[in-house]
């Protein structure tokens, strides 16, 4: 099955994912502790104001793509709420613990690099480091039968690329999917960065040696 979501429901499902990890003890979540962690300042990107009809809404559309599914409590008339989003017996999405940690951040907090992920994914995976981040990261991208992340473009000025979840928003036409470069690939780029700076080099030594016989003569 094809999991698309909007915005709002991104962040029901990256909070419901979240939750089961952290906390536990306090899974499935009450419609208040759903919206106060949708809307909380940590750990989230863009951060939120979402009232709880805004999360109701977005329950209701989760429930009618069957991703959550409702639990009332032995004794209490609270209703509670779960994911069905993965790893369990109502889909096909089945993802590691490490999987599931990368997905659950791009899905709170948008595009990061692998570096960012690594910090922000120990609450919920102990990646050992950033190697362990970029093979999940490839994993990901080879998901069969569908990619689950992409790559997107270098920003100007920064050398760590940044990945995306696949679920939701459609690519811009500046974000097109590519993998993770591979290691030849970076040492190739840095094979040609060397070859410019010794460049750089033997053009500056000829303007000092030209320099110095002009003094030279004078």
């Amino acid at each position: 099955m094809t999991i698309t979501l909007t915005e709002n429901e991104a962040r029901v499902i990256g909070v419901l994912l979240e939750k089961s990890v952290t906390t536990p003890e306090q899974y499935p979540l009450s419609l208040n502790a759903l919206t106060n962690g949708c809307n909380q300042k940590s750990n989230r990107l863009p951060v939120t104001q979402y009232s709880e009809d805004d999360i109701i809404q977005t329950l209701d559309s989760l429930k009618a793509k069957r991703l959550i599914q409702l639990e009332s409590g032995f004794g209490s008339r609270v209703t509670k709420y779960a994911h069905r989003f993965c790893n369990t017996e109502f889909g096909d999405l089945k993802l590691s613990e490490f999987q599931q940690a990368i997905i659950t951040e791009l899905l709170l907090r948008g595009p990061q690099t692998p570096g960012e992920l690594r910090g922000r994914c120990q609450r919920l995976a102990k990646f050992s480091d950033v190697g362990d981040v970029e093979s999940t990261i490839n994993s990901l991208i080879a998901y069969q039968p569908n990619p689950l992340i992409c790559a997107l473009p270098k920003e100007a000025g920064k050398r760590e690329v940044r990945y995306r979840h696949l679920f939701s928003q459609p690519l811009t036409a500046d974000e097109t999917p590519s993998r993770a470069p591979d290691a030849a690939e970076t040492i190739a780029e840095l094979r040609e960065s060397l070859s410019h700076v010794k460049s750089l080099v033997t053009d500056l030594e000829a303007k000092i040696n030209a320099l110095e016989n002009a003094q030279n003569q004078a």
